[in-house]
C-alpha cells in the first residue's frame, strides 16, 4: 500500500500544478495571439458594443431572428435546458417556437422550417444560423424593410462563413453582423 499511496500523492501535487498553472498560461498565452487577444470578437454599432460570438436576441421582424437560447443569451449562465427530444415540455416548447415562425412565416410549411430557428443550442449562446435558416427568412425581411428580396440575398451570400479550411464545420452566419449589414443599407 505504502509503494501506491506516495507515488499517487506525487502524481496528484505534478497535475494540480500543471493543470492549473502551466496549462493556464500555456492557453492564456496562446490566446494573446487570437484577434483581439482572446477577448471576443467585438463590434460597435451606432455607439454600442456587442460581442459577435456571443448569441444576442433578434425578433423583430426587421431582422433576421437568431437561434433560440435555452439561458435567455445570458453569457453568464450558458448552458442548455438538459431536457431531451422526447421530454414533453421541450417538444411543447419547440412546438410553440414552430407555431410562432410559421405566423410570421406565411406560405412556409413545418417540414421547410430549419432545425437550428427552433431549438436552442448545448450553450444557449450560438451566435450564428444555418445558411437554410437564413434564407427562409429572406421573404419576411425583405417584405417589412421595403427592399427585394434580391438585396436580401446578396446579404445573406456576402454574410455566410465557409467551414474552417474548407474542411471543419459547416456553413455559416453570425445573426449579428447580418443585421448590422441589413441596418448599414441606405
Amino acid at each position: 500500500m505504502k509503494s501506491n499511496f506516495f507515488p499517487a500523492i506525487r502524481l496528484t501535487v505534478v497535475c494540480l500544478l500543471f493543470f492549473s498553472g502551466i496549462y493556464t498560461l500555456i492557453v492564456l498565452g496562446l490566446a494573446q495571439l487570437a484577434p483581439n487577444k482572446g477577448k471576443g470578437e467585438i463590434v460597435t454599432q451606432k455607439g454600442k458594443v456587442h460581442y459577435a460570438n456571443v448569441g444576442q436576441t433578434f425578433s423583430n421582424d426587421n431582422y433576421f431572428w437568431s437561434r433560440p437560447s435555452a439561458v435567455g443569451y445570458n453569457a453568464a449562465g450558458a448552458g442548455g435546458s438538459n431536457k431531451g427530444p422526447s421530454n414533453p415540455d421541450y417538444l411543447a416548447e419547440v412546438q410553440t417556437r414552430i407555431d410562432t415562425f410559421l405566423v410570421h412565416h406565411p406560405g412556409i410549411k413545418k417540414t421547410d422550417i430549419p432545425s437550428d430557428i427552433v431549438t436552442a443550442s448545448g450553450a444557449g449562446l450560438d451566435p450564428n444560423i444555418s445558411v437554410e435558416a437564413a434564407n427562409i427568412q429572406v421573404g419576411r425581411v425583405a417584405k417589412v424593410r421595403g427592399l427585394t428580396e434580391g438585396v436580401v440575398q446578396q446579404l445573406v451570400l456576402a454574410a455566410t462563413e465557409k467551414p474552417l479550411l474548407g474542411l471543419f464545420g459547416t456553413e455559416k452566419i453570425n445573426v449579428l453582423k447580418l443585421n448590422i449589414a441589413l441596418d448599414n443599407l441606405k
